[in-house]
């Protein structure tokens, strides 16, 4: 399932990056595709690294992924989901949930270092 997830982020994230290139780039301010462009490249950095978890709970089955993989994804959500829509226009207020998502990314992979640290003894 984890792999699923992870390829289906990946394809959102492809579709994303080419409607802020070809469908918004038109009628966008420069402010609104730098936030579509900074979304789409957290997108793809989050989405990558949700695969490397998915691949990684098949390698080594006993590091507990589910708790990174979940804030990570949520992460994803609220961060990219927020600068998406500040880009398309919609309230700007919604960017104060920006950092939450941030710190839910951030959130992941720090417990993801935690449990790779008490495996690893």
């Amino acid at each position: 399932m984890w792999i699923a997830i992870s390829a289906l982020n990946l394809a959102i994230a492809v579709m994303l990056g080419a409607f802020g290139a070809h469908g918004l780039k038109a009628r966008a301010t420069e402010a609104q595709l730098t936030w579509w462009h900074t979304a789409t490249d957290y997108f793809f950095y989050h989405a990558l690294g949700l695969l490397a978890l998915a691949i990684l709970a098949k390698v080594v089955p006993q590091l507990p992924i589910r708790m990174s993989f979940t804030l990570i994804q949520i992460g994803i959500f609220f961060f990219c989901g927020s600068l998406y829509v500040m880009a398309l226009g919609l309230p700007r207020g919604l960017g104060a949930i920006t950092p939450i998502g941030g710190a839910l990314m951030i959130a992941g992979w720090l417990i993801l270092a935690w449990n790779a640290f008490k495996y690893a003894k």
